[in-house]
């Protein structure tokens, strides 16, 4: 058995959990999301927590088991908390800055890059060299920070670039001269 999937997931205070064939619907005080899920595995919501099952041991099954109860422990997560991913911003001269929702960052270009981001994902920046993604849905909160760092990434010889927060960018040393 996953040890995973046999987890039940808690459904906190304020959060409710509508399910209309393989579809879940997940409503909380963030927002709203809903997912098709696998219709071999077997989600019951029961008194103040969900369970997930399946059907066999096959292959196929086992590894469903896991990711769907991670998938739904992630819309409760989602709709309650939320998700926030922090980027960071290295190199001389290298800025972002946020008006109307959209993102633009100058980054080294001979222009800057105007970034939109996807409905329930919003964008910060505290300082010019900080990028705060946030967002309900921890795939979209993921794929739009990865969207932003892909403008620019790290370069392994100064460091400079967009990066995560806690990455750290291994340094290749330089040319050696005689």
């Amino acid at each position: 058995m996953s040890r995973v999937g046999k987890k039940p997931i808690p459904i906190p205070a304020g959060v409710e959990i509508l399910k209309d064939g393989n579809v879940l619907t997940v409503k909380g005080p963030r927002g709203t999301m809903s997912r098709a899920l696998h219709r071999a595995m077997k989600v019951e919501v029961g008194e103040g927590q969900i369970t997930v099952e399946r059907p066999t041991n096959q292959p196929v099954h086992r590894s469903l088991h896991g990711v769907t109860r991670s998938v739904i422990a992630n819309m409760v997560d989602g709709v309650t908390r939320g998700f926030e991913k922090h980027l960071t911003i290295v190199g001389t001269g290298y800025r972002a800055a946020v008006a109307d929702g959209r993102l633009t960052l100058s980054v080294g270009y001979s222009h800057p890059v105007e970034i939109i981001p996807p409905e329930g994902v919003t964008i910060e920046t505290p300082n010019p060299t900080t990028i705060l993604v946030k967002g309900h849905d921890k795939e979209a909160v993921g794929q739009m920070a990865a969207n932003i760092r892909k403008v620019r990434p790290p370069e392994p010889y100064h460091g400079k670039g967009i990066r995560y927060a806690d990455e750290k960018v291994r340094h290749k040393a330089g040319k050696t001269s005689k």
